[in-house]
């Protein structure tokens, strides 16, 4: 079949067919999908519920503020990480970590 020599009308029926065929693919494509990923997850002991709960995502807490500013307390530092200018500058004037410690 050569497409120039098709009619609007023909055009227009072939892309509708061909419109069709892809959704009924897809939803066939996704139905596969989904079986795998639960026999997968069978495979391990999971259920549909473990797989899907926010509980088995691993959070990070935020981790606690260790020093504080003396010149202004809202200023903290949890100790990781590049230290700030103002602990810097503590430690610079002679002070030590633990005199920054809360």
């Amino acid at each position: 079949m050569e497409l120039l020599n098709l009619s609007l009308a023909e055009l227009q029926a072939l892309l509708n067919t061909v419109q069709a065929e892809i959704k009924h693919r897809e939803t066939e494509e996704k139905a596969n999908a989904k079986k795998q990923i639960l026999e997968l997850a069978k495979s391990y002991g999971l259920s549909l519920d473990d797989v899907l709960s926010k509980a088995t995502i691993a959070v990070r807490k935020p981790v606690e503020a260790k020093y504080k500013n003396p010149n202004d307390e809202s200023q903290t530092w949890t100790g990781r990480g590049r230290k700030p200018a103002w602990v810097q500058a503590q430690l610079d004037e002679g002070f030590s970590l633990e005199d920054l410690a809360i």
